[in-house]
């Protein structure tokens, strides 16, 4: 499976999550597909913490206007309705836990729903960013990331780089399948039909919990 294909299966599950009338915060790289998949039944806003509600799509190639970017330097555009403030008024809205779904990439997610997403140790990184302002203040953080890198499990026992947050994390998605985090460990909900429950586990430094009723992932 290329590095597309599982970007895009990821995006369309997580967007199913959505509902109607959240707000929602998309994080750099793959989380920003997630609103191209959103149906059209349901009617939510994103917010950037650069300081807007109400992104819509990504504008035609040429339209793009320099000073309208996301949190990630992305040309996007806004939609009716749709208000500019500044950065306080962002992550007051963030702090204040009025963001109910956030959507982050991740280095590496382990089965307490702890969260590295933005250091390795030893290489150049522009920052944190809102991350850690998100994990905390949204009401429901979601993780959607490629199971492995390079061939090794992204989702650990205990993660080992930096952490941006400690038991944020509700809901892990890759290409695999769906992970929700409990007190009791790390429920694999739903399997990506094109593997194996022994093949997931596999990629998983995490021991799975594997319920009686494991449903198929929409892929």
């Amino acid at each position: 499976m290329d590095k597309q294909t599982k970007r895009e299966i990821i995006a369309n599950r997580i967007a199913a999550e959505l509902n109607d009338g959240d707000i929602v915060n998309l994080g750099i790289g793959l989380p920003t597909m997630v609103g191209d998949y959103v149906s059209d039944d349901i009617d939510i806003t994103l917010q950037s913490e650069n300081g807007f509600l109400g992104l819509g799509p990504a504008p035609e190639e040429g339209d793009e206007d320099k000073d309208l970017v996301n949190a990630g330097a992305q040309p996007v555009t806004i939609k009716e309705g749709g208000a500019f403030f500044d950065s306080a008024d962002s992550f007051a809205i963030i702090r204040g836990g009025h963001v109910d779904i956030t959507v982050l990439g991740a280095l590496q997610a382990d089965e307490q729903g702890n969260l590295a997403n933005w250091m390795i140790p030893g290489k150049l990184v522009p920052g944190m960013g809102g991350a850690m302002d998100l994990v905390v203040g949204a009401q429901q953080v979601i993780i959607g990331t490629a199971h492995t890198i390079k061939g090794n499990p992204k989702i650990l026992k205990e993660c080992d780089l930096p952490l941006t947050a400690k038991k944020q994390v509700d809901l892990i998605v890759t290409e695999m399948g769906v992970m929700k985090v409990t007190e009791d460990g790390l429920v694999l909900r739903e399997i990506n039909p094109e593997f194996t429950v022994d093949e997931v586990q596999e990629a998983t430094e995490a021991e799975l919990i594997i319920p009686d009723d494991l449903e198929e992932m929409e892929v």
